[in-house]
């Protein structure tokens, strides 16, 4: 057909090329010795090939982009069959089976077992043979080799804050789920640090509108639970301390109503907000005594639970010694109690007082060797006694410093109540020298400064004092998170 090639081969091979090329008829091409470039018929062929493909290939490209419009959901539908085809072949070729029959296991929540087996019952129209095992039969669990998947079930509210447990760790098959007491302390204590009535309302409306699907953030619609919480409870404390969108000044009518109905009425019906009184200052200390209060209710939680965990998975050295068990637990009440009788009921230590507080402080700090001989780890001193003294101070050490920086932790909470009360107290004197117009703008950028800002930061510290004052008294071992086998649809 007149076309051109050129043959390129090793010296050797040369002979062998030129019987391969005559045997299919090509003919040797003689150029004169003489010639120096490139034929202009063979550069206008190559011009006039390009043009060509370039046609031939914009062509492609347009049926290709017709074929992709008209045929979509033809398209997806078959991507997603040939995923999940090649991900059920890949699972198939990975089971235990024989010519006739495959043999499947797994873990099943227990809540699920009666549906998950009679649908299997009915896929299979009855050619398949189950057998339910309970955890402690389970040879690699028995043997300590593999940990029981935990899925916790709550309700859409508690469930909405299973995401701050699974972050941190999941919790042992069998021991206390902490997801409701989570639920509650992060309301509480979010609602304390971010008292305003109007910007707890704006919380609460987003959660309404996210649970409706009204507003879609697309996996943040889950926590609308927790938006509605923390709304309720920030307006609930910006009742109490008049605040409304920075305002101290719309909530009096009920702050009077209210404080009228136990004695004389006053407005706000707790004034955070510093003042020349001289009762504003009991109050702020008040504030921090009270939060200092709910952190001691939060470490004991938090404590008691560990005490039980542990009963519950028959490390009773665990449970009974160490700064987080028994003894460690008895030396933090009875401090904190020892301290409120000298401070507010004028008691007068005595000798039963240090004994009782030296006695759970020694086998808090001690306890090392007591726990491995309940538990039945051998040897009871580990590293000699040297080693065990010398740990044990350091454990003392650790011991003080660790009750004392937790207790004084939830001090943030009332500094963030009185910080949020002073930044709300600063817009609104901005706003009102600000004229009308500028007023109304300094209120609702400052507002929303503060609902988006000061609210990141306040939901980052209350997560904060659960993680590490609450979890870490008991969150000292971690399970793990029960995930289903799914499908991935798409051409990955």
């Amino acid at each position: 057909d007149s076309s051109r090639i050129m043959a390129a081969t090793s010296k050797k091979g040369r002979f062998a090329l030129d019987t391969e090329l005559k045997r299919f008829g090509f003919v040797n091409m003689e150029i004169p010795k003489d010639f120096e470039g490139i034929p202009e018929d063979v550069i206008e062929s190559l011009k006039n090939q390009v043009i060509e493909s370039e046609a031939s290939l914009r062509h492609l490209d347009e049926e290709r982009s017709n074929f992709a419009d008209t045929h979509t959901d033809s398209i997806h539908h078959l991507l997603a069959a040939f995923s999940v085809g090649a991900q059920v072949f890949d699972i198939q070729n990975s089971l235990e089976s024989t010519s006739m029959v495959y043999r499947l296991t797994g873990w099943i929540p227990s809540q699920e077992t009666a549906v998950f087996m009679k649908e299997l019952d009915e896929l299979t129209e009855g050619r398949i043979a189950i057998r339910e095992y309970l955890p402690t039969e389970v040879p690699s669990v028995i043997a300590g080799e593999e940990q029981v998947p935990v899925k916790l079930k709550h309700g859409k509210f508690i469930s909405s804050f299973e995401r701050m447990i699974f972050s941190y760790g999941s919790p042992l098959y069998g021991t206390i789920d902490p997801t409701p007491f989570v639920a509650v302390f992060f309301t509480v204590l979010f609602g304390i640090m971010f008292g305003d009535c109007g910007q707890g309302l704006v919380f609460l409306l987003m959660g309404i509108l996210m649970a409706a699907k009204v507003i879609k953030v697309g996996g943040w619609n889950k926590f609308a639970p927790i938006f509605m919480a923390i709304g309720v409870s920030s307006s609930i404390m910006g009742l109490i301390t008049g605040e409304f969108f920075t305002n101290e000044t719309l909530l009096e009518p009920f702050a009077m109503w209210v404080t009228g109905l136990f004695g004389e009425p006053h407005a706000p019906i707790l004034k955070v907000m510093p003042s020349s009184d001289p009762n504003s200052v009991k109050v702020i200390f008040g504030i921090f005594g009270m939060t200092i209060g709910l952190g001691f209710i939060i470490n004991s939680i938090g404590l008691v639970i560990n005490i039980i965990n542990k009963m519950t998975q028959k490390k009773w050295g665990s449970a009974l010694f160490g700064k987080i068990g028994l003894a460690g637990t008895v030396f933090f009440w009875y401090v904190v109690i020892f301290a409120l009788r000298v401070a507010f009921f004028k008691h007068v230590p005595s000798a039963a007082d240090w004994v009782i507080i030296g006695i759970t402080l020694f086998f808090a700090a001690f306890g090392e060797p007591f726990e491995r001989l309940l538990n039945g780890e051998r040897p009871v001193i580990e590293n000699g006694i040297g080693a065990m003294v010398i740990g044990g101070v350091v454990e003392l050490i650790e011991v003080i410093s660790n009750y004392l920086s937790s207790s004084i932790s939830f001090v943030r909470v009332g500094a963030f109540a009185l910080a949020h009360a002073v930044l709300g107290f600063i817009i609104h004197m901005m706003a009102e020298r600000s004229g009308i117009i500028g007023g109304a703008l300094v209120m609702i950028i400052g507002n929303a400064v503060v609902v988006v800002l000061e609210g990141m930061i306040v939901a980052i510290q209350v997560i904060r004092l659960q993680y590490y004052e609450f979890f870490s008294k008991f969150f000292n071992e971690t399970g793990s998170e029960f995930k289903p086998l799914q499908f991935h649809y798409g051409n990955k």
